[in-house]
Parts: C-alpha cells; sequence; structure tokens
C-alpha cells in the first residue's frame, strides 16, 4: 500500500470514528442533502454540522457540489471500494490463520484418539 493510500485510509477511519459523522454517512447514503437538512435531527449548531462535514469532506468521503442555490453534500462510493479492499486483505489473512488452527486442533485430537483407542486396545 502507498504512502498516499495509508494516509487516506488513516482520514477516513479518523473520520469515521466520530458517531455523527458515521450517522451523517449513513444518511448521506441514502440521498444527497444540503448541511441545512443535515443539521436537523441534531442538538447542535448549523456550524457544528458543517465541520463535521469539512472532516468528511478531507477524508474523501463527500463531495459537495452547487445546484442553483443549493450546495448538496453527496456520498463518494469510491472511498468505500479503497475501504472494503483494506478490510477484506486483513479478513482473508485472518481467515487462513483460523483454518491452520483448526487443521492443528483437528491432528492434535486425531492424534489423541488414537492414543486413547492404543491403550484401550492394550489393556
Amino acid at each position: 500500500m502507498d504512502e498516499s493510500t495509508e494516509q487516506q485510509l488513516n482520514l477516513v477511519f479518523a473520520a469515521l470514528a466520530d458517531p455523527t459523522r458515521r450517522d451523517l454517512v449513513a444518511r448521506l447514503a441514502g440521498a444527497d442533502a444540503t448541511v441545512g437538512e443535515l443539521a436537523g435531527p441534531y442538538d447542535m449548531s448549523l456550524q457544528a454540522v458543517s465541520k463535521h462535514v469539512k472532516v468528511l469532506e478531507e477524508a474523501g468521503l463527500v463531495t459537495r457540489s452547487r445546484d442553483a442555490q443549493r450546495r448538496p453534500v453527496h456520498l463518494d462510493a469510491e472511498v468505500f471500494d479503497l475501504m472494503t479492499k483494506w478490510i477484506e486483505r486483513y479478513r482473508r489473512e485472518a481467515e487462513q490463520r483460523y483454518r491452520r488452527l483448526d487443521a492443528l486442533l483437528g491432528r492434535m485430537t486425531d492424534d489423541n484418539d488414537q492414543k486413547h483407542t492404543h491403550r484401550r486396545d492394550a489393556s
């Protein structure tokens, strides 16, 4: 993984560490919205919500455009592809480790069963 990709992942995961920003992302997955529309359900100022959106924007999770007088915020799905690839890589590695552990435990169980069978046969 190159340095810029790693830096972007750091920004994305840091941005998503905040529950308000995760909620904003979840809401934007359903539809684009302005900062004012996004601020509706929160007990915080429009400026505070705008700061949350700015953090998401700096992480590459959202973009803003101009639509006449509106400035809708859009979710950028490409960043999720980057996150998914990163998560998938480590998920595969963990699965391989668990498969090796399962195989080892299986061999140990087989060895143990054989020892018990030999002891019974000898008596």
